[in-house]
């Protein structure tokens, strides 16, 4: 488990927080090419940055000695309100994997304790897998219809063009600080729900700046890695729906202990000679379950966390302006 903190580098000034962000997107990039496509491994790094970037981020707010009642105040608290809606969604799409997998536990309970696979012990376990299959429609149908009704305006600030210096260099070059935040988090935040929640496509999910001439360090290693998951998601993992490693995995187990099942049926009273087979399917899918679980459960206390640290941001800057 990542720190909530994974850059090292702290950053005082506004050059220093787009080097902090440049780093950090520099190091994801690394991390997604190390890690298997969508892996929870990799979507903790992705939800402990941006964690460690709104952290920054208010850091640099005091740093800053900024007007009280400044309309600064109001953007960013627009900006904290957005992360917290995204966040919500990710902890409903939690929710059902959650729930996904505790029903999966209907199938390991079938075959617990058999000595003999029977016909009937065969059809119980088809029965549970059907459920589970179902399940995961219902799921991914919930989900995409919260990414259609609450996470469109967060895909559509990732293509906002906000060339403009003025506006950029507004409240001592804070105001750009937080456009670039926005979009950074915009991205992350699109990562982890594709993974977690749902994914169209890259093209849906993905889109390009345009004319954003602030920070192009930080630009730069944004597109680089806006760009590589894209290509992943259009080369390799083309189906719509939850594109986790491990979720994936656990689906494509599943489906291969049915395939088995429907095959043994097959064999009428000759259950002997297959069930070895069957048995080590069986302990496959167990094994994506309890890996799915594990890393769901992190997840789950990252974004707790997460929900905690904005309102312990919120109200730092909300007491800052009060006490000056």
């Amino acid at each position: 488990m990542m720190s909530s903190n994974p850059c090292t580098n702290s950053s005082t000034s506004v050059n220093g927080f787009y080097n902090f962000l440049t780093q950090g997107l520099n190091e994801l990039h690394q991390s997604f090419l190390s890690n298997n496509f969508m892996s929870i491994q990799f979507l903790s790094k992705v939800l402990s940055y941006l964690q460690s970037f709104h952290s920054q981020l208010t850091i640099l707010v005091h740093k800053l000695r900024l007007p009280v009642g400044g309309k600064w105040l109001d953007e960013y608290m627009d900006e904290s309100s957005r992360l917290w809606d995204a966040c919500h969604v990710l902890k409903s799409a939690i929710s059902g994997l959650e729930n996904y997998y505790l029903a999966a536990s209907n199938i390991f309970s079938s075959l617990d304790g058999y000595h003999h696979l029977t016909p009937q012990i065969s059809h119980q376990v088809m029965r549970a897998i059907n459920v589970c299959q179902r399940d995961i429609l219902g799921m991914e149908e919930e989900n995409k219809r919260l990414m259609e009704t609450r996470i469109q305006a967060l895909s559509q600030s990732m293509n906002q063009n906000i060339s403009m210096e003025s506006k950029l260099n507004g409240f001592n070059g804070f105001r750009g600080v937080l456009y670039a935040m926005r979009s950074v988090s915009s991205l992350l935040l699109m990562i982890l729900l594709s993974g977690i929640a749902y994914c169209w496509s890259s093209s849906s999910c993905f889109h390009q700046e345009k004319n954003m001439v602030f920070g192009s360090g930080f630009i730069v290693s944004m597109t680089m890695l806006k760009q590589k998951v894209a290509e992943e998601i259009d080369q390799n993992h083309g189906q719509q729906g939850i594109l986790m490693f491990e979720f994936q995995q656990a689906r494509i187990a599943m489906e291969e202990l049915k395939d088995e099942l429907e095959r043994i049926a097959s064999y009428d009273d000759d259950y002997d000679e297959v069930e070895g087979e069957m048995q080590e399917k069986a302990d496959k899918l167990k094994s994506c379950f309890e890996l799915l679980r594990c890393g769901v459960e992190s997840i789950s206390g990252q974004v707790d966390d997460f929900f905690d640290e904005i309102v312990q941001g919120r109200k730092k800057l909300l007491d800052m302006c009060s006490h000056r």
